[in-house]
């Protein structure tokens, strides 16, 4: 079945129908190509190619409209979609959906629709010593982030990753970086936030995040990211910086999901 009557052509009409919720104008990319859309009552679903390095179906919502949602569009989308969203509706989604897997828990953290330039905790018009955006330091931050975060979902030469920002040391050497990543037009994206081991505990990750979040915030209006719910220090850096938090799940779903 086909979702045609539901269906959101633009980014203002996704803004409208979630709300302005920021996870969900972020996962609408500005409505950039490939990116589709629905609304069924008080139900959204943004299904995004390529983003975070996921294709992701990103919802909101009342959990029945939400399944009804997901139903109809999978179909249309195939099975590499992963469900995004509030973790109390993933969970419960798991229940409705058959064939979904286990909700992976994590953090969305956002400055809110109305930061502007000023991310909170921290004054934009702050010095941020000498953290800027980086020029030709790719392979710098590749090999910072092969020692302190092998993980990042961020890299140098990725799909979306737009550039780096980053702080170095009186010698010169880059101790701390983060990207801009995945930042759509009303929304500035963060990752690949990582401190050289070897200068840790120095708040230069801080320092980095501070600067980056302010020139996303005057350049998109609000800043956002993700993090592990387990990474404590890193989400009390986040908050001293205005962020807020919000607790998320991602989950596998079968493109044939009924019942």
């Amino acid at each position: 079945m086909k979702v045609k009557g539901m269906e959101l052509r633009a980014a203002a009409e996704v803004t409208a129908a979630c709300e302005d919720d920021t996870l969900l104008v972020w996962a609408a990319q500005g409505m950039r190509g490939g990116v589709r859309a629905w609304t069924l009552g008080e139900a959204v679903a943004v299904a995004s190619p390529e983003l975070n390095r996921r294709d992701r179906l990103t919802v909101r919502g009342q959990a029945s409209q939400v399944a009804a949602v997901v139903r109809l569009a999978l179909p249309e989308l195939g099975p590499s979609y992963r469900l995004l969203g509030d973790r109390a509706l993933i969970v419960e989604l798991g229940e409705r959906l058959p064939g979904t897997g286990p909700a992976r828990p994590f953090e969305w953290m956002d400055t809110g629709p109305d930061a502007g330039g000023n991310t909170g905790g921290e004054s934009a018009a702050a010095d941020p010593g000498p953290a800027g955006w980086l020029q030709g330091a790719d392979a710098e931050v590749g090999a910072l982030l092969a020692g302190a975060s092998p993980s990042s979902w961020a890299v140098p030469g990725l799909p979306g990753v737009r550039r780096w920002a980053g702080l170095r040391a009186a010698d010169g050497a880059l101790v701390a970086t983060a990207a801009d990543a995945w930042s759509c037009p009303q929304v500035g994206f963060v990752a690949g936030v990582a401190t050289d081991v070897a200068h840790r505990g120095r708040g230069y990750a801080r320092r980095v995040c501070r600067f980056a979040f302010a020139a996303l915030a005057a350049e998109h209006g609000r800043v956002a990211l993700m993090v592990d719910t387990d990474n404590r220090a890193a989400i009390g850096v986040y908050e001293r910086l205005g962020m807020r938090g919000r607790p998320v799940a991602a989950a596998t779903v079968g493109a044939t999901a009924d019942g």
